[in-house]
């Protein structure tokens, strides 16, 4: 059986830095972005760890493929795909269960 997965934009602070991740275990993921548990990485070197946007999909493939598609885009597209669902740009790690 196929793991779903999601896609996930984290920005930090000032909103000046967007990473595009994909993941099967989102709230954890987001746990060790927060927590830095790789301090090498890019979200720790840019200090991203504020959710503005994720999508579930039922395969992980799915989601890997949105990855790569979003990385593709230019930044005002991933911009207006943010404000389209979470238009204050709100954290939304604080409502993942």
């Amino acid at each position: 059986m196929e793991r779903g997965g999601c896609v996930y934009i984290l920005t930090n602070l000032n909103h000046t830095v967007l990473y595009i991740g994909v993941t099967s275990e989102l709230y954890f993921r987001i746990i060790e972005h927060r927590e830095k548990k790789y301090p090498n990485s890019f979200t720790a070197k840019y200090n991203c760890y504020k959710l503005i946007y994720y999508e579930q999909f039922f395969e992980i493939e799915e989601a890997i493929a949105k990855e790569k598609q979003l990385k593709n885009w230019k930044r005002q597209w991933k911009i207006n795909l943010i404000n389209e669902h979470n238009p204050n740009w709100d954290d939304l790690f604080l409502n993942l269960e």
